[in-house]
């Protein structure tokens, strides 16, 4: 058995970051009890008032289920240079939460924040994910703003709160590409700022299928990967959505992101990969679902027993 700790997220419930999503949202005591009840050890606090944000009610309904907080999604426009200051103020409130909870846990893994772009609010890179071209991708000067914006939101958060940040890569963002990962992590600190590789949103993103594609991520970025999400990617879905031009959205309610073992990541490759690098860390497991689809709580029990029968 790995000694990897599996956790799994709100997302998985339905509750997302995106605003506007139609469909009746499970709440977060109802989201907590089932994760628990399938038998996850960890989560992370979703979007920002999905759970409590006083530390000591947070702390308290996380302890009595013995749930370990991992980290906390934080979405900026990063191009938009107007858009730093408050995408920074969000991460420092952020990752107060998060680090006096810790402190109150005593937890030996600090958890994350978790840095990305405002996925979702570009019309061309939405209409176009897991299909992205060099052309969608950001000027040189967006480029600069971008990482500098990321650099600092980074830096600030670990002088100021002692948290680390890792930047999630992601379809409808302008950073999903394996190309576009590798060039903001050439722009930016590699002391202050890591990389969450999520095993669906790179398959999708990098317009390629194949058991191979991980593990080459893997490979590419390995000496940033701080922090790991636990996600399936169905080809036929991906196919489909190619072919007839799908947005992320509905590729997302055609079930783009299925259950784990039921798409192309080769998640034995993975665990193999994971443990030859000694990673002592958390996976979290992430199905994405928009509020009110799917069956969420048995999705997370199977998503569960798979990982466990290939040695998680």
């Amino acid at each position: 058995m790995s000694s990897i700790g599996i956790g799994n997220a709100p997302c998985s419930w339905g509750s997302l970051e995106f605003e506007g999503l139609e469909g009746e949202s499970i709440g977060y005591s109802q989201m907590l009890d089932e994760l628990t009840e399938t038998g996850y050890k960890g989560t992370e606090l979703g979007d920002w008032g999905f759970m409590p944000t006083d530390p000591e009610k947070l702390h308290q309904e996380l302890g009595r289920r013995s749930l370990t907080l991992l980290g906390a999604f934080v979405p900026v426009a990063l191009k938009h240079p107007e858009k730093h200051a408050s995408g920074l103020a969000n991460a420092l409130k952020t990752a107060n939460l998060l680090a006096q909870v810790q402190q109150r846990a005593k937890a030996d893994t600090p958890p994350f924040l978790v840095l990305s772009d405002e996925n979702g609010i570009d019309p061309q890179r939405t209409h176009h994910a897991g299909r992205i071209t060099p052309e969608l991708s950001l000027t040189q000067t967006q480029w600069r703003c971008f990482a500098e914006g990321a650099n600092q939101i980074a830096l600030q958060v670990k002088e100021q709160t002692g948290i680390r940040t890792v930047f999630h890569h992601h379809c409808s963002g302008f950073i999903e590409t394996p190309d576009e990962i590798g060039q903001l992590l050439e722009m930016t600190d590699p002391d202050v700022l890591g990389l969450v590789f999520d095993t669906g949103h790179y398959l999708y993103g990098s317009g390629q299928l194949g058991a191979d594609t991980i593990t080459q991520g893997l490979d590419r970025f390995a000496d940033r990967i701080w922090y790991v999400h636990f996600k399936d990617c169905h080809p036929g879905t991906v196919q489909t959505s190619r072919e007839e031009g799908i947005d992320y959205f509905e590729a997302v309610k055609n079930g783009v992101f299925c259950e784990l073992g039921q798409g192309d990541v080769d998640f034995k490759a993975v665990k193999n990969w994971l443990e030859a690098r000694q990673y002592t860390g958390w996976a979290l497991v992430e199905q994405d679902v928009l509020p009110g689809m799917g069956s969420p709580r048995e999705s997370a029990r199977r998503n569960l027993e798979f990982l466990r029968s290939i040695g998680f």
